[in-house]
Formats: structure tokens, C-alpha cells, sequence
């Protein structure tokens, strides 16, 4: 029985420092002490009931008093449980003292958790980074297409970060700009001859107004002549107006031969009429005879000169034909 008996007390002095380890990071916080960060083992445990992560906590706030910033392990808490990387905000807040850029915490975790890359901000505040616009093509008055492509050297900046443009508003207001600026020349060799012109005049337009960053030059990359669009379209045009000339043409065609046909119609149709007229004069004639109102001479001698007339139709159509074979 003694022997069952401590054999039950020692497994549960096992259990019960098991629970007391898993519950209390004795570790970090010895590690803590050593880094001269004070932090009491029931802040420890109240980040473990919290569902905060100690040991983010405490490596964040280890290498944020090396580096001089004043936080406490509330702060870093916090902003943790909004959501925030507690990481990049403390490399953030280095990098900005380093470099002598004014940044506090709270606009630090506000930048944060808006969904910035608040470190990489602060790099891109030191260092500047180089957009490069894809091909854009814009037209000179002369109809000559240039195909330009530009690099725009922006800085991050801090006050603008929380509701400021991205680097995609920046792309479309200067690929706006250089068709703009080369839409309002006269002639293509204008910009071929000078370059700058174009960054000249959408640096002028104030371009980023509005966004989270500072535009310090726009420098043309490569500038490349394009198509004729102004020949290409004069030569839509012409085919478009030829097909309408042929339209209208064919319109007068077809009108002309309905009003052909419908003449055509007409002669037939009095022909007709004069044939059944002709074709009345044998009764006529008859009835004339039978009735005594014309005698048989006078028949005769409407047939003789009948007869006359047909011969000199006769005389008169060979001496046409001859005269058209000489």
C-alpha cells in the first residue's frame, strides 16, 4: 500500500508540473530576464489564456528595446490581437529611426492593419523604387503612332499611405499623360527629337496627387514609331465612301433600267393597240364597200399607193445598207 500510495504522488506532482509548464513559458521568461526586458510570468499566462502568442511577443519586444524603442508588451499585445503584424511594425519603427524618418507606433499599426506593408514603406521612403509602365501608344497629330514606354521613380509617403492611391493609379495617370502630351504635338519628330518633353510635361500635371506615394522623375525609356493610323483611317474612309458611290450608283442603275423596262412596256402595250387597230381596217374597208360610202377604184388606188410607199421604203433602206458597208 505505501508503495501504490507514492507511486499516485509522484504522478501527480508529474502531471501537475506538466500543467504548470505548459501553462507558464518558465523558459521565456528566464530568457526575458536575461534580455532585461521585464515581464511578469502572470502577463506570460494571461497571453496563453488570451491566445496570444508569448513567445511573438516577447522575441518582438526583445529586439525592439535592443533597438532603443520605448514599447511595452500591452502595446505589442494589442495590436496583435487587432490583427496587426507585430513583426513588421517593430522593423518598420527601426528602420525609420535608423533613418532618421519621424514614425510613431500607434500610425506604425494604423498603416498596419490597413493593409500596407508598413516596413516595406519605410524602405521604399529610403530607398525609392522604379515603376516601369508597360507599352503605351499614342497618336500625333500627324496620324503617326509612337509606342513609348516610361520608368517612374516614387518614394513612399508616410502621411499618404492610409487611404492613398497604389502604384496602379500611378501607372494609368502618367500612360494618361503621355498620350496626352503626345496627342498635342504636331508632328511625331517632335518627340523623337526630344524625349524629355513628355516627362516634362506629366511631371507638371502634378500626377500623384492623391496617392501613397511621391513621384521624383519620369525618365522615357524607349520610344518606338508605331503605324500610320492617320493614312490607315484616310484610306477606311475612301473605301467606306467608294462602296457608298457604288451603292448609290447601283440605286440610279436599277432605276434606270425599272424606268427602261416600264418604257418598254409602254411601246409594247401601244403596239399592241395598233395592231388590233390595223386589224379593224379590212372591216372596215368591208363594211365601207358593202355600204356603198367607197367604190372598188377607190380601193385600187389606196392599194397602188400602198404599194408605192412599201417600194420606196424598199430603195430608200438599200441604199442605207450600202452606204454603211462602204
Amino acid at each position: 500500500m505505501p508503495t501504490i500510495a507514492l507511486i499516485l504522488i509522484i504522478a501527480v506532482i508529474i502531471v501537475v508540473l506538466a500543467l504548470f509548464f505548459s501553462l507558464v513559458p518558465v523558459g521565456l521568461w528566464i530568457s526575458a530576464i536575461a534580455a532585461n526586458v521585464k515581464v511578469s510570468i502572470f502577463t506570460l499566462v494571461g497571453m496563453k489564456l488570451r491566445r496570444v502568442s508569448p513567445h511573438r511577443v516577447v522575441r518582438t519586444l526583445v529586439k525592439s528595446r535592443k533597438a532603443g524603442l520605448n514599447l511595452t508588451s500591452d502595446q505589442l499585445e494589442a495590436h496583435f490581437l487587432a490583427g496587426g503584424n507585430i513583426d513588421s511594425v517593430v522593423n518598420a519603427l527601426i528602420a525609420a529611426e535608423r533613418a532618421n524618418i519621424p514614425l510613431e507606433f500607434e500610425r506604425a499599426t494604423a498603416i498596419d492593419l490597413a493593409g500596407r506593408d508598413v516596413f516595406e514603406a519605410v524602405q521604399m521612403t529610403v530607398k525609392p523604387k522604379v515603376i516601369e509602365t508597360p507599352n503605351i501608344a499614342a497618336i500625333a497629330k500627324n496620324g503617326i503612332e509612337l509606342i513609348v514606354k516610361a520608368r517612374v521613380t516614387v518614394r513612399t509617403s508616410i502621411d499618404k499611405l492610409i487611404g492613398g492611391a497604389g502604384e496602379e493609379t500611378i501607372i494609368a495617370r502618367v500612360g494618361e499623360g503621355i498620350v496626352t502630351t503626345v496627342g498635342s504635338v504636331s508632328t511625331h519628330e517632335e518627340v523623337l527629337e526630344n524625349p524629355d518633353l513628355i516627362s516634362k510635361t506629366v511631371l507638371e500635371k502634378g500626377l500623384d496627387a492623391g496617392t501613397a506615394f511621391e513621384i521624383l522623375s519620369i525618365d522615357i525609356a524607349d520610344v518606338d514609331v508605331g503605324r500610320n493610323v492617320g493614312a490607315k483611317l484616310q484610306m477606311d474612309q475612301a473605301e467606306a465612301d467608294k462602296h457608298i458611290a457604288q451603292a448609290k450608283a447601283e440605286v440610279r442603275r436599277a432605276m434606270a433600267v425599272a424606268q427602261e423596262q416600264e418604257m418598254v412596256a409602254s411601246v409594247q402595250e401601244m403596239r399592241a393597240k395598233v395592231v388590233e387597230a390595223e386589224a379593224e381596217i379590212p372591216r372596215a374597208m368591208a363594211k365601207a364597200l358593202v355600204e356603198g360610202k367607197m367604190g372598188v377604184m377607190d380601193y385600187y388606188n389606196m392599194r397602188n399607193i400602198m404599194a408605192d410607199t412599201d417600194m420606196r421604203e424598199s430603195i430608200s433602206n438599200i441604199g442605207k445598207a450600202e452606204k454603211s458597208e462602204i
